[in-house]
């Protein structure tokens, strides 16, 4: 009975309690049912949490990647996010979105998402330590020829700029280059490493009309399956990659 008693999920309604019965005591006397689990250390308490808000209100998908311990695609999330420079330092790691003030760049929800893609896993799948590794390899390599991320490493310019007049680092963009890694790493390093290097001649400004109707419609980004796409089609030109049958029948469904 002297054991410390935390709150691993609910604290605003504990306070909403509280607050009721001060200006209600008779409150105090109703019953309401709890939970006990001993705690056996902050890994089990987020994984708990992120189990518990699977099946409730959903949290955001970037705070349940982020305490998810058991899914496998979760745990290649947070290793990207921590061993790619860029990802490790502007990586908004709870929230699925970015406010206009944030000084983050990246969502690990995106960050999930595309290196799912690249991998080509499914919900459930094992990766391995060296899928994990190779990975990680791939998105340094994009990092280092995105000039705009590294000038947002040294801080010589605002992330909100960034975010509002460019779309490289939305989740359209990752989830596209996702996609072309998913067709490069079944190269060898030395020969997609010198393809990346194209990603330094690409318009990424909103402003580049070509982004119109395939990362943007009528101004805004889009997440939709075709801008992701249409988004990797118009990359993949850029770097010289052929389009596959697929991809080609977006483009002829963009020009009609």
């Amino acid at each position: 009975m002297d054991a410390k008693i935390l709150i691993n999920d609910g604290q605003h309604r504990r306070e909403a309690i509280i607050q009721a019965i001060e200006q209600n005591p008779e409150l105090g006397y109703d019953n309401i049912p709890v939970l006990f689990f001993i705690d056996e250390g902050l890994q089990r308490s987020q994984q708990m949490f992120a189990d518990l808000n699977k099946h409730a209100v959903r949290p955001s998908d970037s705070i349940s990647t982020l305490y998810d311990h058991r899914d496998a695609i979760s745990k290649l999330a947070r290793s990207v996010a921590e061993n790619v420079t860029a990802f490790s330092r502007l990586t908004e790691m709870e929230k699925s979105s970015i406010s206009n003030r944030s000084s983050k760049l990246f969502t690990l929800s995106a960050i999930k998402n595309a290196s799912k893609t690249l991998l080509a896993k499914g919900k459930g799948d094992a990766i391995t330590q060296d899928e994990q590794e190779l990975a990680i390899v791939f998105w340094n390599e994009v990092s280092v020829n995105m000039q705009d991320w590294q000038l947002a490493l040294e801080k010589k310019v605002a992330t909100c700029d960034l975010r509002e007049q460019y779309i490289h680092s939305h989740g359209v963009m990752l989830q596209a280059m996702g996609h072309i890694g998913a067709g490069l790493l079944y190269k060898p390093k030395s020969q997609w490493s010198p393809i990346l290097k194209g990603l330094q001649r690409i318009d990424w400004a909103r402003a580049n009309r070509e982004w119109e109707g395939r990362a943007m419609h009528h101004g805004r980004i889009s997440k939709a399956r075709s801008s992701v796409v249409l988004t990797g089609n118009y990359i993949k030109h850029q770097l010289g990659i052929a389009l596959t049958e697929s991809e080609r029948e977006y483009e002829e469904a963009l020009k009609q």
